[in-house]
């Protein structure tokens, strides 16, 4: 589909500067974007993945008896791997290893692979937390840059924001004007003309696709998600104020004790055992009671930190309907907090079930599928946007867009960078980067003009 009547406004001097600040996103943020693609897009199917590369240790063939005690299960894996209990998961279907969390004299954690029929270790291996596996973990790190720590976080939160407006400044220039080029599918040609079209009919499909995931990504983003923090409690929608207060809580923040929390969560701290010089109780007491309190298969049980620690219970299945976590005493098992998603705020409920969508786990299969062509896409139009710029570029130049002679209709660009600023802090720092560089660049081609 095309159209073919008037000339564009090309030259215009809006047009222009929008085109200028699309080139430059795209420049700051293109390599981010195709890492960010290609490890989602894999760690979309990383279930998929462990079960086929490790099924020796995750799988067991079903027995007519019942599985063994936790306390059995959790023996004979510190027999076979000495260290601290950290955790357990009882398996979570008939033909599923149990897994045991036992931290080393040299304070690394392994995870032992039990078969819970008769509580025979399996394997053992690094502990990769909810990723599952070392490669699964690397690529998780990866994808949220938190394997090169702080500056990766920010980096990433940067990025998201950069491509809400690499879409808002998308659909600015995809939109056809009269012009002859590709609107809802590519033109029949060759060449640059064909990348261009590739790319903008390409973007416009996956346009919501790219909003939803990096919006739903920055909740969990240091600075931006910082402030959406403290504005979804201070406004009583993340979490109810005063949920567990009625409980004494440590100054130990959920999000550092738990190796995954709700979002909400995070920085409130975890409630505290009423005794510190009592007999702990029993994990068979504590596995019977969460099974009890009907919580969903998969789940984890963490052994208490401290003399005022407590277990707790908790479980991310697919459904996120089912997501719970269940705080108990560590000396009388007695159930402190039992929350499920329903207790949140609405937008801590919202950036939860976004979450679980964006990690493809909430609608299964379909989840997954239509998550990776998104990804694919994204790939697509970040190489499509690379040809295009090495096609048109004078040899030895950027080939940057120019920068607009007329300067009183970009106002309303900047108007959109200010905004933007404001709402995505990291982009707004950015901004001032690059526009600084614009005007030395300005400067410094007035002066050799001149």
């Amino acid at each position: 589909m095309t159209t073919t009547t008037m000339n564009p406004p090309r030259n215009s001097a809006l047009y222009r500067a929008v085109w200028r600040w699309h080139f430059f996103a795209g420049l700051i943020v293109l390599p981010f974007v195709i890492l960010i693609a290609v490890t989602g897009g894999i760690y979309l199917f990383k279930d998929e993945i462990n079960n086929a590369a490790y099924s020796e240790r995750r799988f067991v063939t079903p027995a007519e008896t019942q599985a063994m005690a936790p306390s059995a299960i959790t023996e004979a894996a510190l027999e076979a791997h000495p260290g601290s209990l950290v955790a357990y998961f009882p398996p979570s279907a008939p033909d599923r290893t149990a897994q045991v969390k036992i931290a080393g004299e040299d304070g690394l954690t392994d995870t032992v692979y039990v078969n819970p029929y008769d509580a025979t270790v399996i394997a053992s291996a690094w502990d990769a937390g909810p990723s599952g596996s070392t490669p699964m973990w690397l690529v998780r790190k990866l994808h949220s840059l938190e394997y090169v720590g702080w500056w990766g976080n920010r980096i990433i939160e940067a990025v998201a924001g950069w491509m809400v407006l690499l879409v808002a400044t998308g659909i600015y220039l995809w939109w056809p004007r009269g012009r002859k080029v590709g609107v809802m599918a590519p033109r029949r040609t060759s060449g640059r003309p064909w990348w261009r079209d590739i790319h903008a009919v390409t973007g416009i499909y996956t346009a919501g696709f790219i909003l939803f995931l990096a919006l739903t990504g920055l909740p969990w983003s240091g600075v931006w998600g910082k402030y959406f923090y403290d504005l979804s409690y201070a406004a009583g929608l993340g979490m109810t104020d005063g949920y567990w207060s009625n409980l004494p809580t440590s100054d130990l923040p959920a999000g550092e004790a738990m190796e995954q929390t709700p979002w909400i969560m995070e920085h409130h701290g975890m409630p505290m055992s009423g005794g510190t010089d009592g007999v702990p109780a029993a994990l068979d007491d504590v596995v019977a009671t969460v099974e009890a309190a009907g919580l969903h298969p998969g789940y984890e049980v963490a052994m208490p930190s401290g003399a005022t620690g407590v277990f707790t219970a908790s479980v991310y299945p697919d459904d996120i309907s089912q997501e719970r976590v269940i705080h108990l005493d560590q000396y009388t098992g007695e159930v402190l907090l039992d929350l499920g998603i329903s207790d949140l705020g609405t937008l801590g409920w919202m950036a939860e079930w976004g979450v679980s969508i964006h990690m493809g786990q909430q609608f299964g299969l379909a989840n997954q599928i239509v998550l990776l062509v998104a990804c694919i896409a994204i790939v697509l139009m970040s190489v499509s946007a690379i040809v295009m710029w090495w096609k048109r570029r004078p040899a030895g130049s950027l080939g940057a867009p120019a920068v607009p002679s007329d300067h009183r209709i970009p106002h309303a660009v900047l108007l959109m960078a200010i905004a933007a600023g404001l709402f995505f802090p990291l982009v707004g720092l950015t901004l001032l980067v690059v526009a600084a560089i614009e005007l030395m660049l300005h400067f410094a081609t007035s002066r050799r003009t001149a």
